[in-house]
């Protein structure tokens, strides 16, 4: 079943909590109701409910849970952004594995945290995922990384600056905050991204770091 929460004014971005521990989910609406930029306008404990409840109310974000009681929470995901695809959602996990990353990268997901991260973390994720960004938690990374290199021969060439660029990409900043870092415009680094983006066949910056990843392309963790 699920439940609406009352709104606020303003621009506070529109979120939907779908999760099936409900104490669990219940904190967070509240803490998210308590940013004055953010705000919890419903909850659901289930695939079904929770895509019926974002097709109702068309929310801005979905914070969601990969495992749900009648599916994953990819499942719902996919479903969500079929028909909304300008929706961020931010996957949560108790259970990390590199099958859902990649599967979250592929669906489109644009922020992927370990269930159990601190929550000053997860706001930020969330405010940054407004703007575009895109964020997979380091612990997650690593653990890509490990399980990648077992597994993968070489990639694709990479030139000396799309490897920092890609780095800064796995990183979770933006295209504005990397081009700074690197001291080049940002249409240059978004040049950058394109590039990289068309050797390691990805169609999204979250699907080259998974690839890039498992190619051993970042490096050791």
């Amino acid at each position: 079943m699920a439940t609406e929460q009352s709104t606020t004014t303003g621009q506070a971005a529109r979120i939907v909590v779908i999760d099936d521990h409900r104490t669990f989910a219940e904190l967070l609406a509240a803490a998210l109701n308590r940013e004055g930029d953010l705000d919890c306008v419903g909850m659901a404990h289930g695939v079904q409910a929770g895509v019926e409840l974002c097709f109702e109310l068309s929310p801005d974000l979905v914070i969601l849970d990969y495992r749900l009681p009648d599916g994953d929470g990819l499942q719902a995901a996919e479903q969500i952004l079929a028909r909304a695809p300008d929706t961020r959602i931010v996957m949560l996990t108790g259970d990390p594995n590199v099958h859902a990353i990649q599967r979250a990268a592929s669906v489109g997901i644009c922020g992927f945290l370990p269930k159990d991260g601190a929550l000053d973390i997860l706001l930020d994720v969330v405010r940054g995922v407004r703007t575009g960004e895109f964020v997979v938690a380091p612990a997650l990374l690593s653990r890509l990384d490990l399980l990648g290199r077992k597994t993968v021969g070489p990639g694709p060439s990479l030139t000396g600056r799309e490897l920092e660029v890609l780095r800064l990409m796995a990183a979770g900043q933006d295209v504005s905050t990397n081009a700074r870092a690197l001291g080049i415009s940002t249409h240059t680094c978004r040049g950058y991204v394109k590039s990289i983006l068309a050797k390691l066949d990805a169609h999204t910056q979250l699907e080259a770091v998974v690839a890039a990843t498992k190619l051993g392309l970042l490096g050791s963790p």
